[in-house]
């Protein structure tokens, strides 16, 4: 009989010896084959705890995955008429994006969201906008997802008062809000209140929405954003759990019966390129919540079943050579659907660089119905379940968080943990590292650091015009300030704020203010009266990004220009990290901030939500010789410019400003006459960033000794 010994020496034998083990960033040892013996669990039955092969016995046999397209733009009115032709084309679920001003609380005639009205999703700023947003889509029949989390409070009770206006009962309301804080404090950062009066919003949805929503989920507790942030997938899936069980434990110390509340509450995942650990993530992610759930004392078997939905990732795509991210999120969808999700957004092709055009949008939409309605992978119920690869990635992934988890529950649990700031600097370490792989081709990225275009094919994408957007939404907030009841409107805000002190639910008080016409900036307002605004300062890791590259030419080249810039100027170069407008995502400033530390830069990293007046000030005060503004939500045409003007004023045009992030290319030459010097989007090898910035600073940087630049096509 053949065994295993024999086929190790055949593979040896084809590959002169050469190792074929993959050591995966989770710290995993995948070997080149597997069998039974690598897979002594059985994984049970589908239906059946612990659900590790999906939470409903028939899956997708019995009825697919819910297509839920993740979208919202510009004002409620073209986001609504986008909802209706994307429903209309066989979407099954709404899922919205709220622009970032009303994430932070501000209403659009706030001086600090200027930039952000309208951009990466919908100004929403009055149960009137949020009414226009569902206008002629029936709330009892459509389950809605909304992404929010800092301003959850106005944005559910909008909500459920669209709701009550439309005729709907609020128990018939269906959907899910994401209400996730926690993860907002590791990585995406769209906080306004500190964590604790945050946490207390959190037990007060759940109160309200048990006694009064039954069809509706109060919580998405979301991996999503760990993700993107750069977190492996077992950072992703222990430090999700964790936020899970940490809510939980809020909700029973507020008084709420276990069983009541669990079976309402969410996940959301992520789902990269790693296909096979995708798939495992989510079936790892049943067990734990199994587990986790019956230690916490639930009874009811629907309390221990994690329902999820995902996305795919959004960090997976390029801006060069695009269409390609066309190929990696049907990669990615498959995993999501072969990992057992409920629901499943899509992202488009063009979304490295800006909202998704209807063009776009189309094509995401439709790999999903095309995986649905072509393939027949529907018609079995976890086919690759008890495949010796899956079960023992299942496993590995199992016990690898659950090494993290009871880390955290023996340090007090996770909202201690992300106080104490472990979980984010152990992300941000990840993502340097992941950022240096790339950069050195170690991880391939086609079309980035392999086989890349001598040129790139103009890609048409969607721009809003945010000072339209913003004048459109203050008209409508003096329209509805002006014909409210405010004496009516004042008392509720008062009880609001009184509320926020102790005693009454927040969401009830909320919605009493928003039956009076409250806006969102008003509400957000009546609690930070009492709770406070939070504010951070990041820190980013060090020693990760040069360690990876100790050795390599390139960067050597790169440390010696700048010790050469710095004995020219007798001092280090001191470079500015700039986050302006209301963009939390700070993964790619922190990546940034960490890499040019480590080749020796001084450099400073802004405070998160400036304003371009708050960053001219620290630049100044800094004296820094360049500013890297860094932009996510497409706020880089107001934000930036003003930034450079304001240097001017100041007598300081000598300071070199360059943008980084996503920027589509067709803003370039506008950003260029503003006086932007170096334009960095999506799959920019920081190496060579760096390098470009020793020229700006007047360093004889020659180029690069060949590497990268060499694979191109």
């Amino acid at each position: 009989m053949t065994t295993r010994d024999d086929w190790q020496a055949a593979a040896a034998k084809e590959v002169k010896g050469k190792d074929l083990t993959w050591n995966t960033p989770e710290g995993i040892a995948v070997k080149p084959l597997y069998t039974a013996d690598d897979a002594p669990v059985d994984p049970g039955l589908p239906g059946f705890a612990p659900f590790t092969r999906g939470v409903r016995a028939s899956m997708y046999a019995g009825r697919p995955w819910t297509i839920r397209q993740y979208a919202g733009f510009s004002t409620a009115e073209e986001s609504n008429a986008f909802y209706r032709r994307n429903l209309a084309a066989g979407q099954k679920g709404l899922s919205v994006a709220f622009d970032l001003a009303t994430h932070r609380g501000y209403d659009s005639d706030h001086p600090r969201v200027v930039g952000d009205v309208g951009k990466a999703g919908v100004a929403i700023d009055s149960v009137e906008d949020m009414k226009i947003l569902f206008d002629g889509i029936p709330l009892d029949q459509m389950s809605v997802s909304m992404t929010m989390n800092g301003a959850v409070i106005p944005i559910l009770a909008f909500f459920i008062v669209a709701g009550e206006e439309q005729g709907v009962p609020t128990a018939q309301l269906d959907g899910t809000i994401q209400n996730d804080i926690l993860k907002e404090f590791m990585v995406r950062n769209t906080y306004i209140y500190p964590p604790e009066p945050s946490m207390r919003i959190i037990s007060d949805i759940f109160g309200y929405t048990s006694r009064n929503m039954p069809k509706f989920n109060s919580i998405s507790i979301s991996g999503y954003h760990m993700q993107e942030a750069g977190a492996t997938q077992v950072q992703e899936l222990a430090f999700t759990i964790a936020d899970g069980m940490e809510y939980v434990k809020y909700g029973v110390a507020s008084g709420l019966d276990i069983d009541k509340f669990a079976g309402r509450l969410s996940f959301f995942f992520a789902i990269g390129m790693n296909f096979f650990m995708e798939v495992a993530k989510l079936r790892a992610a049943r067990v734990l919540w199994h587990r986790v759930m019956t230690r916490l004392g639930a009874q009811d078997e629907r309390s221990k079943m994690l329902r999820t939905h995902c996305q795919t990732s959004g960090v997976s795509l390029q801006e060069q050579d695009p269409y390609n991210n066309v190929i990696r999120t049907t990669i990615e969808a498959m995993a999501a659907m072969l990992g057992g999700t409920q629901s499943l957004h899509t992202n488009a092709l063009d979304e490295a660089i800006a909202l998704p055009t209807d063009f776009s949008a189309r094509i995401a939409r439709n790999t999903q119905i095309v995986i649905q309605e072509e393939t027949g992978m529907t018609k079995v119920v976890d086919p690759l379940g008890g495949s010796y690869y899956i079960e023992s990635l299942t496993q590995e992934l199992v016990d690898k968080a659950w090494e993290i988890i009871e880390r955290v529950e023996s340090e007090g649990g996770m909202a201690k943990a992300v106080a104490a700031g472990w979980p984010k600097a152990m992300i941000e370490e990840a993502a340097a590292g992941r950022q240096a792989r790339v950069d050195k081709g170690d991880d391939v990225i086609v079309g980035v650091n392999k086989y890349r275009l001598g040129t790139e094919d103009h890609l048409d994408t969607l721009d809003i015009d945010n000072v339209a957007v913003r004048e459109g939404q203050i008209a409508r907030l003096k329209r509805t300030r002006a014909n409210r009841d405010d004496a009516k409107c004042r008392a509720a805000l008062a009880a609001l704020t009184e509320g926020a002190k102790g005693g009454g639910n927040l969401l009830a008080l909320a919605v009493d203010a928003a039956r009076e016409r409250a806006t969102l900036g008003e509400i957000s307002d009546a609690m930070e009266t009492v709770f406070g605004r939070y504010g951070t300062q990041p820190t980013p890791v060090k020693g990760i990004y040069g360690a990876a590259y100790a050795g390599d030419s390139r960067y050597q080249q790169v440390v010696d220009g700048v010790a050469a810039v710095a004995r020219r100027l007798h001092r280090d170069p001191r470079v500015l990290v700039a986050k302006m407008g209301q963009d939390g995502h700070d993964r790619g400033a922190n990546v940034i901030a960490s890499a040019f530390t480590d080749m020796g830069f001084d450099v400073t990293s802004s405070p998160l939500f400036q304003t371009p007046q708050e960053t001219r000030d620290l630049a100044l005060a800094k004296d820094v010789d360049a500013i890297g503004a860094s932009s996510l939500a497409a706020g880089h045409k107001t934000l930036i410019p003003e930034l450079i003007r304001l240097l001017r004023e100041s007598g300081r045009p000598d300071i070199k400003v360059v943008a980084g992030g996503v920027i589509p290319p067709q803003d370039y030459d506008f950003l260029r006459e503003a006086g932007v010097q170096g334009i960095y989007g999506p799959g920019t090898n920081v190496v060579e960033a760096a390098a470009d910035m020793l020229r700006l600073l007047g360093h004889n940087m020659p180029p690069l000794d060949s590497g990268l630049a060499d694979a191109a096509e």
